[in-house]
């Protein structure tokens, strides 16, 4: 599969439609950005069943600040609406492969269910013994 542009008008209904979406937020005047992407391309041709997206951060900014994206390349994964894998920088082809292996094998039943565990924990709620 060939990499797909992502803008803000189609991030959320691609990352909604698909198991697991893979993106590249980069820039054109970006070194490393321009290195990464050939790798980037030619590992999405042997993963049909991924979506590997690509965000041009100078012309969809909202979309690299929704994200804190602070450096370029940053690879980003998210799987069934979860951020699996966030992180700065390039990837050589073969570890590029694996990581996109190792997150197709995570078991993402397992994953809901601490999300579900860690929300009825209420994140942001009063300590109760004080009060406040």
């Amino acid at each position: 599969m060939a990499t797909v542009a992502l803008d803000e008008a189609s991030f959320g209904e691609t990352v909604q439609n698909n198991d697991m979406v893979l993106i590249d937020f980069w820039a054109e005047w970006c070194g490393p950005c321009r290195m990464f992407g050939p790798v980037y391309e030619k590992v999405s041709d042997e993963f049909p069943g991924v979506v590997f997206g690509k965000v041009d951060t100078e012309d969809q900014q909202g979309l690299g600040a929704a994200f804190s994206i602070t450096s370029i390349p940053t690879l980003m994964a998210i799987r069934e609406g979860v951020v699996l894998f966030s992180q700065p920088g390039a990837l050589p082809e073969p570890e590029l492969r694996k990581l996109v292996t190792a997150l197709q094998e995570v078991d993402m039943t397992a994953v809901h269910a601490e999300i579900a565990k860690q929300q009825e924990q209420g994140y942001g709620g009063t300590d109760e013994s004080t009060g406040s």
